[in-house]
């Protein structure tokens, strides 16, 4: 697996052509989360994709020819801390619930929901953390799982926005 952080001005149009860049080259996308940063004007597209590295080089050569653009930066496992967002709704009735609950509290997810046969929860974590989470609720029975998609920032004080200096080229 790859992880691309990718800077992209916020314009209309450009997820689609970064998506389709990936569709017309063979490549499925894995997870996309897409939002804005700390500058107004500049998004960042969070992609995990499969692929060989040499691959993975030629996606990032044919990203950097489209317009829109800014800066592409691969993110190796040991040099990034990655999360992802699941909302897990799991059958719940009775005894059940308090082993669902308690299940919950050992992987730190959250009850954001309880009805009378189904709890909801929130959990965050590393994609291996939340997969054991829904391997161990799966016999109480899974009714839906939402997924954000990875998002991921380099480790340390190092930016991708490289802070002031890019507010200053991209007002120039």
């Amino acid at each position: 697996m790859h992880t691309l952080s990718v800077l992209v001005e916020n314009k209309p149009g450009v997820l689609a052509r970064v998506a389709g860049l990936f569709s017309r080259r063979g490549f499925n996308i894995d997870s996309l989360a897409v939002g804005p940063t700390e500058v107004d004007d500049i998004s960042r597209m969070t992609i995990v994709v499969d692929a060989e590295t040499q691959s993975i080089e030629q996606i990032t050569k044919q990203l950097n020819k489209l317009v829109h653009i800014i800066k592409i930066v691969e993110l190796s496992e040991d040099e990034a801390v990655t999360r992802e967002l699941w909302f897990v709704k799991v059958a719940a009735e009775g005894r059940t619930r308090g082993e669902v609950i308690e299940l919950a509290e050992v992987f730190r997810a959250k009850v954001v929901d309880v009805d009378v046969d189904a709890v909801t929860l929130e959990a965050t974590g590393s994609t291996d953390k939340l997969n054991a989470l829904v391997r161990l609720l799966g016999p109480y029975g899974i009714r839906e799982l939402v997924r954000s998609g990875t998002i991921a920032v380099g480790r340390g004080s190092r930016s991708i926005t490289e802070g002031r200096s890019l507010r200053l080229e991209r007002s120039a």
